[in-house]
């Protein structure tokens, strides 16, 4: 190859790159800026719900009614807006389009700081990937080009940009691309995705918080001889994450075997989200805090059992309703249910110490992420980057594998998968 054509186009995906990567940071700063504000305002909300009449409840319920019909309403006029948006970027219609993003960017946008700030059970990854995908198309369309590999390596990296922006990981936004797009692996790939995914993770982290999500830093490494109850819990964790995914599966078929216009389905994650923020307020909003709590306050395996479980069916919920969010951090939420009430019960019967429930916490979110999504290397890598130690990296390995073979031996395949092909199945 000729060097001055290689300077030449790869400076240019360069620069691109990192334009896609500032412009993708910019946007998923606003973004979680945006949820925090709203997560705070709807916590003090429901403090003050307890305390005043139930006019004040009223008024709350209507403007949900309002949110629902209006996000309802934005669905049926832009399909690709709903859901999580990592199925959605790799349908064959996400890829044809040319000038979509123009509109559906803010749109997504919008929708999703609705529907997570009004305390839905659902994530913001996905969300941001989608939003990611959508500036690699704007910037695509400016500056068109005739490869399909370079423009799809683009999208990718934008991609790459979101995931790694909103959880402050750029190598574990890197890996996913590669698990999840399946994209063949060439020198142009991974230079987009590597750009882009660097420069977005510096320019959020310079707007919010840099460094990992989580403080795992005081969590010690398990001994080597707990190696069996690891590999249990990863067993474990593939079984419930099954269980998660068939929620899932089974509140989309009930919504449609109750045929639930599509513009109506928001309003039922959005009112049943009022009860549960008064008396269970732990089960809803994306999980964030309560991975936080279970390090901070003590519950016992019964509650967590309790919490487990509603959690899995508040997110069926809301999730079988097309509203706009993800599931990363719910699945997150569940593996850290898991982790820790696996962990308890080991404590109680004397297996294991008290200071050790919170190892097998980290061990079960990536266990279970990876039982979800089926990216194992991705699950072991976020948690390294999230928790900003790498002490946990030789159990990870166990409780990942375990939980990826027994996911395959009960042929539970990714949640993702599952989704994409339920969008492209021809409506009956």
């Amino acid at each position: 190859m000729n060097i001055q054509k290689w300077y030449r186009d790869y400076a240019a995906l360069l620069l691109e790159s990192i334009v896609i990567g500032l412009v993708t940071g910019l946007v998923i700063a606003v973004f979680r800026y945006s949820m925090t504000f709203f997560d705070r305002m709807r916590r003090d909300i429901y403090i003050a719900l307890m305390e005043v009449s139930s006019n004040w409840l009223s008024l709350w319920v209507t403007a949900l009614v309002l949110a629902g019909f209006l996000l309802g309403r934005i669905g049926v006029w832009r399909p690709l807006v709903k859901g999580g948006g990592i199925p959605q970027i790799k349908t064959p219609l996400f890829r044809q389009r040319s000038m979509d993003w123009l509109i559906d960017l803010p749109l997504k946008f919008f929708c999703t700081v609705v529907s997570l700030g009004a305390g839905l059970s659902l994530g913001k990854c996905g969300p941001a990937v989608q939003m990611g995908s959508y500036v690699g198309k704007g910037v695509s369309v400016l500056f068109p080009r005739e490869d399909k590999a370079e423009r799809d390596a683009l999208i990718s990296g934008a991609a790459a940009a979101g995931f790694s922006a909103v959880f402050n990981a750029p190598m574990s936004g890197i890996l996913f691309v590669v698990e999840e797009l399946r994209i063949p692996l060439t020198p142009q790939f991974l230079f987009c995705v590597m750009s882009a995914a660097s420069t977005a993770d510096l320019t959020a982290a310079y707007f919010l918080k840099s460094g990992p999500l989580f403080d795992f830093t005081r969590i010690d490494t398990l001994p080597v001889h707990y190696i069996p109850w690891i590999i249990g819990l990863g067993v474990i964790s593939a079984v419930s994450g099954d269980l998660f995914k068939r929620c899932i599966y089974g509140s989309l078929d009930l919504y449609e075997k109750l045929h639930i216009p599509p513009l109506f389905r928001p309003l039922i994650p959005l009112v049943a989200s009022v009860p549960l923020g008064l008396f269970c307020f732990d089960i809803t909003g994306g999980g964030y805090e309560l991975i936080n709590s279970l390090l901070e306050r003590d519950r016992g395996p019964g509650l967590m059992g309790l919490l487990l479980a509603g959690k899995i069916l508040f997110t069926a919920l809301c999730a079988g309703s097309g509203i706009p969010g993800g599931l990363f951090f719910p699945l997150l939420a569940c593996g850290a249910l898991t982790g820790s009430g696996i962990g308890k019960i080991l404590a109680v019967c004397g297996i294991i110490e008290d200071p050790q429930v919170q190892s097998f916490m980290i061990l079960g979110i990536a266990a279970f992420f990876t039982a979800v999504i089926k990216a194992p290397l991705t699950g072991m890598l976020l948690i390294l980057e999230m928790s900003g130690t790498i002490n946990h990296l030789g159990t990870l390995v166990p409780v990942c594998l375990a939980s990826f073979i027994m996911s395959e031996l009960i042929a539970s395949r990714s949640v993702n998968e599952v989704l994409l092909e339920r969008m492209l199945a021809p409506k009956k």
